[in-house]
């Protein structure tokens, strides 16, 4: 079993950055991809993010391509996304999520969730 729990998110203007933070429960952290997903109002649940056990491997959706970056830090348990020039419509629910096995963009493949936190980018 593995608990996450995000930090980090926040109100900020555009063209601002945030770094959000998902803390790991477990031993094992280094062997799962990890992601992160967002959900805005009225949208459905939208892939960001994903880094492997290593950090060795990330890929991120087009829109955020260049602005954010996704890292981790084994020692501590630990996964971030450094969102640079942010823009309003980053504004979402921002949350991380662990898997075991190969990487994936879809959320149904994901086994373990974080609760979320709030980023809101203001024009």
């Amino acid at each position: 079993q593995v608990q996450l729990v995000e930090s980090g998110g926040g109100l900020v203007q555009a063209g601002g950055s945030l770094r959000l933070s998902c803390a790991a429960s477990g031993h094992t952290f280094s062997m799962y991809y990890m992601g992160w997903f967002r959900l805005a109002p009225g949208k459905e649940r939208e892939f960001v993010a994903t880094i492997s056990g290593s950090g060795g491997y990330s890929y991120y959706t087009d829109s955020v391509k260049g602005r954010f970056t996704i890292s981790r830090d084994n020692a501590k348990n630990t996964v971030y996304l450094q969102m640079n020039n942010l823009k309003p419509e980053d504004t979402a629910v921002y949350y991380c999520a662990g898997k075991l096995g190969s990487y994936s963009l879809r959320a149904g493949n994901y086994d373990y969730w974080g609760q979320g936190t709030q980023v809101t980018v203001s024009s």
